[in-house]
């Protein structure tokens, strides 16, 4: 098991000062928390939004609380992997040599009532909480520092657990369900990349490592867009089992700050069924270790978004390409 300190809390962040952080979906959520925490450590964070005025604002609401907070906004569709593309040019336009320390994947969207699809030709659910932060950690990662401390941090879901990739179903053209298909079926992709990551790196021993999270039963607005049934269904054991974003946000701070954090490791929160409570390791599901089927979905991945993200030696080559 890996080892890790009960209680650990937001008092237990390493300085961060000198850091680079990019986190998606910063502007709301566990983002907005995972951010706040390691702008008030001294990293200065890369927060980008949907729209440039929901990055300045969570920008305004941090400094309220951080005056000397180092951020700084962007625009991101992870739907769009166009945008993702011109994202990472600005980024490395702007940040020419490897300068990233960490790299949060958390933005996402959860239970949409009807089946929706992306200008690529996506289901909404799958492009944004994988396929976008799949194209996205590909395409930075000649950013992102070869030095021990470097991690990429994939947000996955307790629901990774109920989810099953399945190959012929992958946009759900043939059934949609909007939390246990579609849903849990992008948060195990999550799971099923950051634990594929590790052991790519680890092969050409690269100091990086890839660390999942999940934040349990947390309330966020990302259900803000859920119909109201499943509203209804999910507000019924809130008051035993749910806890407050900050809260929910502690799994992923400690992937990506706490110097215990194991490189492969899958964290979330250590009360009942990991709804609630404080970092510990998460149980793995035996789907998300399946390593055909995770190998597979790396491939169908380079597929679907046109990058090729092999793990090459540790030379600084880049990484990802856009074919």
């Amino acid at each position: 098991m890996d080892r890790y300190r009960r209680g650990w809390t937001t008092g237990d962040i390493p300085p961060q000062t000198g850091r680079r952080a990019l986190i998606t979906g910063a502007n709301s959520g566990i983002g907005f928390h995972t951010a706040l925490e390691l702008a008030r450590k001294g990293a200065e964070i890369v927060m980008p939004a949907r729209t440039q005025a929901k990055a300045e604002e969570a920008m305004r609401r941090i400094r309220k609380e951080v005056p000397a907070a180092k951020l700084i906004p962007d625009i991101l569709d992870l739907a769009d992997l166009g945008s993702v593309r011109a994202f990472v040019e600005r980024f490395q336009e702007r940040f020419v040599s490897p300068s990233l320390d960490l790299l949060i994947n958390n933005a996402g969207v959860y239970a949409l009532g009807t089946r929706q699809v992306t200008s690529d030709g996506f289901e909404l659910q799958f492009a944004t909480n994988y396929i976008g932060p799949f194209a996205l950690t590909a395409l930075l990662f000649s950013s992102i520092k070869r030095t021990l401390g470097s991690r990429v941090v994939t947000v996955a879901s307790i629901y990774s657990k109920s989810g099953k990739i399945d190959f012929d179903n992958l946009q759900s053209e043939q059934s949609y369900r909007p939390v246990y298909g579609a849903y849990a079926m992008s948060k195990l992709a999550d799971l099923m990349f950051g634990l594929e990551l590790q052991k790519l790196l680890t092969m050409v021993n690269s100091p990086i490592a890839s660390i999942c999270a999940h934040p349990g039963y947390s309330i966020t607005n990302i259900k803000n867009s859920t119909p109201l049934y499943i509203r209804f269904l999910d507000a019924l054991p809130q008051p035993f089992l749910a806890q407050n974003a900050a809260q929910g946000a502690l799994p992923t701070l400690f992937a990506a700050a706490a110097p215990t954090a194991q490189a492969g490791g899958f964290y979330g929160p250590d009360g009942f069924l990991e709804t609630k409570g404080h970092p510990a390791p998460a149980k793995i599901p035996a789907r998300a270790q399946d390593r055909a089927v995770a190998q597979q979905l790396w491939k169908e991945s380079e597929r679907l978004t046109g990058v090729s993200f092999p793990i090459l030696s540790d030379e600084g080559s880049p990484m990802g390409r856009v074919s």
